[in-house]
Order: C-alpha cells, then structure tokens, then sequence
C-alpha cells in the first residue's frame, strides 16, 4: 500500500542528517542492476524515513536537500531510473524544484503567461496570484514538502500540475516572438509601407526569435510529458502499483 494512516500519539526521533553518504550508502557499483536497485532501495527507504518523521527540520533537510549538497547528488541516485517509479517521480520533482530555485524570475513570468491558458492546472497547483518569484519558490517548497507530510499523490500532481501552466506559458511566449507575428501588432496596420520597412526585423533577428521559439516549443512539449508521468506515478501510487 502507498502508505498507512499516522498515528495519533506523536513520535520522537533523533535529529536524521540526510547527506550524501545516505544516497551513496546504497550504490552497488557501476553494474545496471545494482544501480537500478539501489535506486529503488533508496528512494523507498528515504520516503519511508521522511514520511515517519514528525520532526520538522528533517522534513525542511530533505526539501532543501539540492540546495546543501547539489542536485547531482539526487540526479546520480535517481536520473536514470523509470520516469513512473518512485525513483523516477522523486526525481523529476527535486529537479522541478531546483529549476524553480535558480531561474524563479523567468519561470514566474511564464507561470503569469500560462495561467489564463490552463485554469484547472493553476488551480491544482495553487501559486498564488500574482505568481510573483517568491510565491512561485514558496509554492514548489510547500508541494515537496507535502510529499513527507501529507498526500504523495497529490504532491505529484501539483507538480504536474505547476508544470502544464509553465508549458502553457513558454508556448504563449514562442507565439509572441516567433517571426511573422510581430505584423499582426494594431500599430503595425497603420504604418505605411516605408516605416513597415524600416521596423521590420533583420533576417538575423528573425533567425534567433525563431530558434527561441522553436526551443521554448520544446521544452513546454517536454514540460507536458513530464507532468504526464508524474500524473501516471500519482494515479499508481494511489492503486498501490507503484513499483509493484
């Protein structure tokens, strides 16, 4: 089962220092199976521990885990395990946060763009409106912080969630900058011909908005099969499939 009802007598733990070494204490080598075994052991045991816990600052440890000890730490253990496993899912969303972490500006601008697109995701999600830089790097720490303290399917799926406003946002922004739509602009139908000339962008200009374009296209194609996978993870989780 994903996992069983707390009970209501708290608990006492020992402070837990989760370091590097309690992710490499489970590498097996350098063969597939036991890195493929390790990972799983891994992320179980870790999850379990996180979820156990009703101690505070081990939950903060293991949210701000990237921002200690590097998100290569967590990309060495996870990265290459199945995007719809627990390994797998945990990865994608410590990577989500550590994306948000260091580029919180630009992503806020593309969850305001996004959000008008996909109401029910921004609604899942919950970044409060305005998506400034704060609410978005406050939002992203309470989801992971939900994965030890309460539902793990719904963390996933507001990650998921959180990641179909972005793409939506970045899809918007490729529309804006992609070569040819600058001529539909109010102002630009009530310029004459000579001053259509002069404003139109050089081809070297077009050429870079359209790889602009073209790559932030990508990456919001990206962002959806990302939250795909965390909302199949979620829908496994909640049968008691995942990684069955």
């Amino acid at each position: 089962m994903p996992h069983s009802p707390r009970p209501n007598t708290p608990r006492s733990h020992r402070p837990v220092k989760f370091t590097p070494d309690k992710f490499t204490h489970y590498i097996g080598g350098d063969d597939p199976a036991a890195l493929h075994e390790a990972a799983y052991r891994s992320a179980h045991a870790i999850l379990h521990r996180g979820r156990a816990a009703d101690d505070p600052l081990v939950t903060e440890r293991l949210v701000e885990f990237t921002d200690v000890f590097g998100i290569d730490t967590v990309a060495e253990m996870w990265s290459h395990s199945p995007a719809i496993s627990l390994p797998g899912a945990l990865w994608r969303i410590y990577a989500l946060r550590d994306t948000v972490q260091k580029n919180a500006q630009q992503i806020s601008v593309y969850y305001e763009r996004g959000m008008t697109t996909d109401w029910a995701a921004r609604v899942v999600s919950g970044v409060a409106d305005p998506p400034t830089e704060l609410e978005i790097i406050t939002t992203t720490d309470e989801i992971l912080t939900g994965a030890y303290t309460g539902e793990f399917d719904i963390s996933l799926e507001r990650f998921a969630a959180f990641c179909r406003v972005v793409a939506a946002g970045e899809e918007s922004t490729a529309y804006l900058i992609e070569p040819g739509t600058y001529s539909s602009e109010p102002q630009r139908e009530l310029n004459n011909d000579a001053d259509s000339r002069r404003s139109t962008p050089s081809a070297e200009v077009q050429a870079e908005a359209s790889t602009r374009a073209s790559s932030l296209r990508e990456h919001s194609r990206k962002l959806i099969g990302t939250a795909v996978e965390l909302e199949t993870a979620a829908a496994k989780w909640r049968a008691g499939t995942l990684d069955s």
